[in-house]
Order: C-alpha cells, then sequence, then structure tokens
C-alpha cells in the first residue's frame, strides 16, 4: 500500500470497490438487470446517497468490472509472456472460467453493450483503487485497458511469425477477435453448450494459418 496515498481517499475507494464487490457477489446465480441496486447497497453496508457518488449509475458496475477483469487478465498475459495467440487463449479461457462462476455477467455485458452501440471507455482508476485492486502491480493497473489495442497487438506478433491467415488484413483478424470475444460465446450458449471453449477453438481457425499452408 502506498503511504502517500491520504487516508480519506483510501477510504473513498475502499467504499467504491466494495459496492463493485457487493453487485458480483449478488450476481452468482442472476443476470445483472436482476440485481437491485437497494440490494447492491445493502449487501455493502453503504447508502444509495453514497453509491451515487462514486457511480452515475447501476450499468457502471459492469463497465467497472470489464475494467478490473481486463486489466487483470492484461497483468497475467505479461507476467506469464504469453503473445500472439497464446495470449488471446488466455483471455478467453479466462471468460469461460468467469462464466463458471457466474453465468450471469458475460450475457449482461453483450447485452448492455448491444444497447450502447458502442464499446465504452474504460473508467480511469484513483491511485487509491490501483493499490488496492492491483498491489505489486500498480504500473500496469493504472493504465486503462484498450481491447482494440490488445487484439492488435496480438494479431500483429502472429502475422509477423507468419501464423496469421494471409487472406485477412490486420483490420480484420482484428475485428474476428471481437467476433470471437463476443460471438462465439453467444454461438455456445445457442446451442446450449457449457463447453465454451471449444466453440472459441473452432472459431479461432478462422485466424491461424492452416499447418499445410
Amino acid at each position: 500500500m502506498d503511504p502517500d496515498i491520504p487516508l480519506r481517499e483510501l477510504k473513498k475507494a475502499k467504499n467504491k470497490i466494495a459496492l463493485y464487490e457487493a453487485a458480483l457477489s449478488l450476481m452468482k446465480d442472476r443476470m445483472f438487470s436482476q440485481v437491485m441496486l437497494e440490494d447492491i447497497c445493502k449487501r455493502a453496508e453503504i447508502s444509495k446517497v453514497t453509491f451515487f457518488k462514486f457511480y452515475q449509475r447501476k450499468e457502471d458496475l459492469l463497465i467497472y468490472f470489464m475494467r478490473i477483469w481486463l486489466t487483470e487478465r492484461v497483468i497475467e498475459i505479461d507476467t506469464e509472456g504469453k503473445i500472439g495467440f497464446e495470449a488471446f487463449r488466455h483471455l478467453l479461457s479466462q471468460v469461460a472460467k468467469e462464466h463458471q462462476v457466474r453465468p450471469g455477467m458475460m450475457p449482461s455485458l453483450i447485452s448492455f453493450l448491444a444497447e450502447q452501440n458502442m464499446q465504452p471507455c474504460m473508467p480511469e482508476l484513483s491511485p487509491a483503487e490501483v493499490s488496492l485492486l492491483f498491489p505489486g502491480h500498480e504500473e500496469a493497473g493504472s493504465r486503462s485497458p484498450n481491447m482494440y489495442e490488445l487484439f492488435q497487438q496480438f494479431m500483429e506478433k502472429e502475422a509477423q511469425a507468419g501464423r496469421l491467415n494471409k487472406t485477412l488484413t490486420l483490420e480484420q483478424a482484428v475485428q474476428i477477435c471481437f467476433t470471437i470475444f463476443y460471438g462465439a460465446f453467444l454461438t455456445a450458449q445457442l446451442y446450449n453448450s457449457t463447453d465454451i471453449g471449444c466453440f472459441y477453438e473452432t472459431h479461432l481457425g478462422l485466424l491461424e494459418i492452416k499447418e499445410e499452408e
């Protein structure tokens, strides 16, 4: 913990994170839309007035989740030295793991993003939030992750290594990454399959160059 962070800022960060963690704990067996704001505040033992000091609306918790979850994955990828398809597969495997814990999270996110008609901007975190959420990785935690740039980085590595499907431009490959990340998950849901990883692998075949080529 950074000793230079004022106690007041630390307390604010703890309350904000407590509300976020309360929402996560209530999502174990339901969709985000079914989680009531009153229940979140009650679980966190924080008033609704205080909630709106940190989040403009309940749905901002979903964006906060995206910010934290993706940053955690970036830290893992960097720490483990994963690049290209290996890094992308790690990201996808963590989606599948998250689904086992909170099956309503990914469908809730996809539904929210569809309503927004855009990929939301990741929120900036205060030094106190970064210190509490990513101890030991404050530098990485302070940087807002960008999915487009992340996917582009993965695909550039594979293109340089000659493993990216040569019929695709880099931009097309990045678009397919988004399709896989969100679309393959939905396809698995439509097929009522619990093996999400299998659907990810099938769609990854669109990107990877075949051995005989």
